[in-house]
């Protein structure tokens, strides 16, 4: 049974490139080539949506991330591939909550994308291997330890009072340099690279 594909891509030559080479492969159909999501989702609503949709980030309008989105609350059997430029873990991590199944640049040959399609149809989540690095490393580190110390804890609670680095060594008896020390480690604890970042991250994870 063919499988629907449908390609958002603002990008003329790309979009007809993927197009011309998916009209080529066994198994599938190309249903339509949009350049931009709003003219997609008029075609899908009446009724014209595909089985796969390759779908770019940087979309004139609503981009790809929230075009993903709605299409997974309008076809939520729709299965949605991000083919982009970009390769910023915030970007991947967006596309894939949104409800993306897979994620790919562009600077991958078509051989690679008949293999992601390939992937998919066998239940797969397909990645092109610097992405999926990217969400390894980034997995890895979101689950070292980032457990306080008291001390720690301590020093991060005045800090979001306000207090200064001379008030804080005052109130818990340690010298300024103590403090700052105490600041470093939280910072790499947390991963964070300021004060308002580790608040913020504190609070969210209710560790003050």
């Amino acid at each position: 049974m063919k499988k629907y594909i449908s390609i958002i891509e603002d990008n003329t030559i790309f979009r007809e490139n993927i197009a011309a080479y998916i009209q080529q492969l066994d198994g599938y159909f190309l249903l339509g080539a949009y350049g931009c999501f709003e003219t997609a989702l008029e075609d899908f609503k009446s009724g014209n949506h595909a089985d796969i949709v390759l779908m770019d980030i940087g979309l004139p309008g609503i981009n790809g991330i929230d075009g993903t989105k709605i299409i997974k609350q309008q076809f939520p059997k729709t299965e949605l591939i991000i083919v982009t430029v970009f390769e910023d873990s915030n970007m991947v991590f967006e596309a894939l909550k949104a409800g993306a199944c897979g994620y790919l640049t562009k600077s991958l040959g078509l051989p690679e994308l008949n293999k992601a399609l390939g992937d998919l149809k066998k239940g797969g989540a397909p990645m092109s291997n610097k992405i999926a690095k990217m969400v390894v490393e980034s997995f890895q580190l979101n689950h070292q330890d980032t457990t306080l110390s008291k001390r720690e804890k301590e020093v991060l609670t005045l800090l979001a009072k306000g207090k200064t680095y001379s008030t804080i060594a005052e109130e818990l008896f340690v010298s300024k340099t103590t403090v700052r020390t105490h600041i470093r480690n939280i910072y790499q604890k947390l991963h964070v690279n300021s004060k308002a970042e580790a608040i913020q991250l504190a609070n969210e994870k209710k560790m003050i």
